[in-house]
């Protein structure tokens, strides 16, 4: 309480004081405004013990004015100064460098997985309008591994050795549940050498995408068509659409190695013709299960 009460009586001594002090000051400026200027320097003299002062004339409102802030900081209040335009520009707000900026919202576009129903391969899929960089020759060995030695990849050849037994397809395997079997290693010997071929060995010569790009926009029928035209149709690794000579020729050759691995019966043109047709029809329909898995997947088992 004391040192408040010094402070307000040293802020009315000031104020009290401010205009006899601008009162002199105005006088000594008028004084040395007077002298007579320097020859040599071309400046006013001095006085001996006196110094000019190059400020401007002082008044009681200015030694007032600077009086106030103290006051009020004695009250317990801040004085309110006047705004100023600032030095540096206001400017808008932008994203943490190093950050990537977000994309704007919109639609919702359905993603592909890894799988479908979790037991069907998925990894060659892209979602509808992901870019991504151009696939190099580890990216499509990794590809075709992952479509022949992921536990999803068994599902397939089960069902396709359980129709040719049903079919009686071979009849060198017998039947019963070691005719199976033998099915079943032959067909899962199909997939993988064909896996190889199709998404590995033909495509790093010719230099083409393996990958199946969604189209994700527009009605069934093109959709469908879109999908089923991927047998024929890739990319390039350098984007352009091509011929696709990885599946057609992969597939006749896998077809032809598994004459290797037949009875010799089974060897025949007709029946590696088949094999090549199948080859190619399988993957023309898993392309087209591919391109509305997104979207089964959001509607039945992610939709909210």
């Amino acid at each position: 309480m004391h040192t408040i009460s010094l402070k307000r009586l040293a802020a009315s001594l000031l104020t009290a004081l401010a205009p006899l002090y601008a009162l002199s000051m105005n006088a000594q400026q008028t004084v040395a405004s007077n002298l007579p200027v320097s020859p040599l320097f071309g400046s006013q003299l001095v006085p001996a013990g006196s110094q000019p002062t190059p400020s401007p004339l002082l008044t009681p409102n200015t030694l007032l004015s600077s009086v106030q802030p103290f006051s009020s900081s004695v009250d317990g209040t801040q004085a309110a100064s006047p705004s100023a335009p600032s030095d540096t520009p206001q400017q808008p707000e932008t994203s943490t460098p190093g950050q990537a900026s977000q994309p704007s919202s919109g639609p919702y576009s359905p993603q592909q997985t890894k799988r479908i129903l979790g037991v069907v391969p998925n990894f060659r899929a892209v979602s509808a309008d992901q870019k991504l960089p151009p696939q190099s020759v580890k990216d499509k060995f990794v590809t075709a591994s992952q479509d022949s030695l992921d536990y999803s990849s068994t599902v397939i050849p089960a069902l396709l050795a359980g129709y040719d037994l049903g079919r009686n397809s071979v009849p060198q395997f017998g039947h019963g549940g070691v005719a199976f079997g033998r099915y079943i290693w032959h067909t899962t010997v199909d997939q993988t050498v064909e896996n190889y071929m199709v998404e590995f060995i033909v495509p790093s010569l010719t230099h083409e995408d393996t990958r199946y790009y969604t189209l994700g926009h527009g009605g069934f029928y093109r959709r469908t068509g879109y999908a089923l035209s991927r047998a024929f149709v890739t990319r390039s690794d350098s984007g352009h659409d091509t011929f696709n000579i990885s599946e057609i020729v992969g597939a006749g050759a896998s077809a032809g190695i598994s004459n290797l691995y037949y009875p010799s019966a089974q060897r025949t043109l007709s029946n590696t013709a088949n094999g090549w047709a199948l080859d190619v029809g399988l993957d023309a329909a898993t392309f087209v299960l591919k391109e509305f898995w997104p979207d089964i997947d959001h509607k039945f088992f992610h939709d909210k």
